[in-house]
């Protein structure tokens, strides 16, 4: 049997950093690391710790001696209890500094890499309601506060709609107040929960797989466009009317109303068919006179306005002068390739997702762009030899992977082609500086930038200048 971790408890320990995914480090009396969940850099406290292994600890603060200056007070009431927004209780100059050195420290250490001078991180000017899209769970058996359950009071209302807390799947944060999105968010979650409640509406068991309100996205752009999506486990008509009905006369505003009816076990809508009930089945964002067309499946950077300045990056980045021909990987809708269009030749965009290249295509068509080409399929298979012997062979590639990078055949696949600059976008810097330790002999780093996308989080967003060696 496996010997269950004995809990200890350190006196007096220093935070001294803050590390990879949002949590702080301490260090133990033997000198092993603790990674803590509830401290900020310069606190001292009491750790009782919650896991023991050969090289560190986790653990959690149950004492605080000393406060660090570099806290701050939390905006929103739900602070600790919902995980979405860790970083609340640090300032943001020192958000930004443990994010920008985070992404020096993984290209160091991780990918053994020489680096320029570094361009401070770009901070975002908004630093609360900056999400263009937001999803909450309904649940009919909310998460208690510790109050709550040690008070002798019966709890009537058990209904939420909020966030999964962390780690547990089946149990939701009721919530207030959200400081992720703009307005009308709040009022229109908050509207939709009453209205359930009065008129019983029965809120999702995800244990039980019963109830008939599961979920409620909304997404909101730039030039005060608003989608609305409620999912439905029962299909009630009578009940699913009433509720759409409400929305629909409650908020005008809205330019697409929209519901899916989902019995699977998992909330995924990828595979459902999507029903408008008002208005449009997609909503428009705009960024510099272009139009990208976004649907209910649709992917979009969720920073609408920091997106903008991160792609202004990666044009600039790329230096284009209107002879290149760009290939654009894991182009999504195609947002960058579209973006960067009017300065080159050409350029391809390929993307594993082929609805979101359906989008690519109709978004382009939209724009009035003839000068981009998309095309749907597995990264690490559809971009070969054949495919640049038809499409041609690059000047410039511009690569924006998921979180765990590139496949090690595409990596060998730029390094074949051999264009003269690589502009490698990345939302998780350790992957990314794997990747550049393959290249490193045939590309120098000469331009970096950091970017926060998502201030309040430890998330961060790295753009790099690789140009071919001489």
């Amino acid at each position: 049997m496996r010997k269950k971790n004995k809990r200890q408890i350190f006196e007096n320990v220093t935070v001294v950093d803050a590390g990879a995914k949002g949590k702080t480090i301490g260090k133990a009396p033997d000198g092993r690391v603790i990674f803590l969940t509830n401290t900020v850099p310069g606190d001292v406290v009491d750790v009782q710790t919650t896991k023991k292994r050969k090289a560190y600890f986790e653990g959690t603060a149950i004492k605080f001696h000393t406060l660090s200056d570099k806290r701050t007070k939390p905006e929103c009431q739900h602070f600790g209890v919902c995980g979405g927004c860790k970083w609340q209780d640090m300032g943001y100059e020192h958000q930004l500094f443990y994010k920008q050195k985070e992404v020096e420290n993984n290209l160091i250490r991780i990918g053994h890499l020489e680096l320029p001078a570094v361009t401070p991180i770009l901070g975002s000017k908004k630093q609360y309601f900056y999400r263009n899209k937001m999803e909450f769970s309904f649940s009919d058996s909310r998460w208690l506060t510790y109050e709550e359950i040690n008070s002798k009071d019966e709890i009537a209302d058990r209904n939420a709609l909020g966030f999964h807390i962390p780690g547990m799947w089946d149990k939701i944060l009721d919530i207030k107040k959200c400081h992720l999105q703009a307005d009308p968010s709040n009022a229109i979650r908050l509207a939709i929960k009453d209205f359930a409640n009065k008129h019983d509406l029965p809120f999702f068991n995800p244990r039980n797989q019963e109830g008939l309100l599961r979920t409620l996205m909304i997404r909101t752009s730039s030039n005060g466009e608003i989608m609305v999506l409620v999912q439905f486990f029962d299909d009630n008509k009578q009940q699913r009317t009433l509720l759409m009905d409400f929305i629909k006369e409650t908020f005008p505003e809205i330019t697409s109303l929209l519901y899916v009816i989902n019995q699977k076990q998992n909330d995924t809508i990828y595979d459902q068919k999507i029903e408008c009930y008002a208005g449009r089945d997609h909503i428009f964002e705009e960024m510099e006179g272009l139009k990208f067309k976004i649907n209910a499946k649709s992917f979009y950077q969720t920073n609408s306005e920091q997106a903008y300045e991160l792609y202004k990056i990666t044009r600039d980045f790329a230096g284009l002068t209107g002879d290149e021909l760009v290939y654009d990987l894991y182009t999504g809708t195609g947002t960058i390739a579209q973006f960067v269009a009017k300065k080159a030749k050409k350029v391809v965009g390929i993307e594993a997702v082929p609805v979101a290249i359906e989008d690519a295509k109709a978004n382009a068509k939209l724009n009035n762009i003839d000068n981009v080409a998309f095309f749907a399929g597995d990264m690490k298979n559809i971009f070969n030899a054949g495919f640049i012997a038809t499409n041609g062979k690059p000047d410039v590639i511009i690569t924006d992977p998921p979180r765990d990078g590139m496949h090690k055949d595409v990596v060998q696949q730029i390094l074949n082609i051999a264009p003269k600059k690589v502009v490698y976008v990345s939302c998780n810097s350790a992957t990314q500086a794997r990747d550049l330790e393959l290249m490193k002999d045939q590309y120098k780093i000469t331009k970096l930038q950091p970017v926060d996308m998502f201030p309040q989080t430890h998330h961060v967003e790295n753009v790099v200048l690789l140009e071919k060696r001489a």
